[in-house]
């Protein structure tokens, strides 16, 4: 689609990744420690990583700073400082020298980037809510699991509705998507990904990123020009509108016929003793679709039969 929105060139959003040093509390620690061992004129070369586990870089450290690549320092005495006031998985960026917490507090709301493990994908909170299975599962697991169950092969045109920190446009591209589409309602979220190491491939050529609410976007998309769609929506609870019916009939239109549909639902209501899932795969058939319930991955797998406009 790249070059080919036509109307929807309004709404695309160009994905600059901030690229910055990040650190975690875990990071932090083995830094101060390696600092306290330290006399005065020592230095240190400490394998670290700076980006959430993807690579490790070697940063010089001394008593007092600590150099990382590209020549930015930070004070040993600010990092002890922020060991105190670190919140359980609070991912801080390394800009100008200092270091800021990669959260946002906005229209009432607050999102920040959390770490839910040493070297490994984080998750985006919003309002205290995690959007990825964390228990058992890392963020970037739950993300693949998705990928495989809308059977994303070589070639593929991939629709995401709910972008969230792109990890399912990314897993796509890795799995053989030739192009992804993917719309995100909130600027804030976009925010948090730029500085998420493992967000930056959203800025690759082969996806586009929508910037606008899906039920109005995804009608503006032509028929049958998908092959995959991955929905990924929040709770049914806080975006009820994607999971209607009426919604679901613009999915089943820009799939393909043979296309696949993964619709995260998630566990909520389970505990009232409603079975969202099952809700959603009735949906899904009224308007076409065959659909599976697979719990395993806590979701809805449909497919728009052959033969079908």
């Amino acid at each position: 689609m790249a070059g080919g929105l036509g109307e929807l060139a309004r709404y695309a959003y160009e994905f600059r990744p901030a690229e910055r040093p990040v650190l975690t509390s875990w990071i932090i620690s083995r830094i101060v420690e390696a600092a306290s061992r330290l006399g005065r004129g020592e230095r240190a070369y400490l394998p670290v990583t700076l980006d959430l586990g993807l690579s490790v870089s070697r940063v010089a450290v001394s008593r007092d700073s600590v150099e990382l690549p590209g020549g930015e320092a930070l004070s040993v005495s600010e990092l002890r400082e922020w060991l105190d006031a670190v919140g359980e998985g609070d991912v801080l960026a390394a800009v100008g020298g200092e270091l800021r917490k990669v959260a946002i507090a906005a229209g009432g709301s607050y999102y920040r980037l959390r770490a839910v493990a040493p070297d490994t994908a984080p998750t985006l909170e919003i309002n205290g809510i995690h959007m990825h299975r964390i228990s058992g599962v890392t963020p970037w697991e739950d993300t693949l699991a998705k990928v495989r169950c809308a059977r994303v092969r070589r070639g593929a045109k991939v629709l995401d509705v709910c972008t969230g920190l792109g990890y399912t446009a990314v897993a796509s591209l890795a799995a053989g998507a030739s192009h992804v589409v993917t719309v995100e309602v909130d600027a804030n979220v976009l925010e948090i990904a730029s500085y998420n190491p493992w967000s930056r491939k959203l800025a690759d050529e082969r996806v586009t990123v929508l910037l606008g609410d899906a039920t109005e976007l995804v009608p503006m998309l032509p028929d049958s020009s998908f092959d995959r769609v991955i929905h990924d929506p929040p709770a049914i609870y806080a975006a009820g509108e994607l999971y209607s019916r009426e919604f679901y009939g613009e999915l089943f239109r820009v799939l393909r016929p043979g296309g696949v549909l993964f619709h995260y639902t998630g566990k909520t209501g389970h505990t009232r003793g409603v079975d969202v899932a099952r809700g959603v795969a009735r949906r899904l058939r009224e308007v076409g679709f065959e659909a599976v319930i697979v719990r395993r991955v806590l979701g809805v797998v449909a497919r728009k039969p052959r033969g079908r406009p």
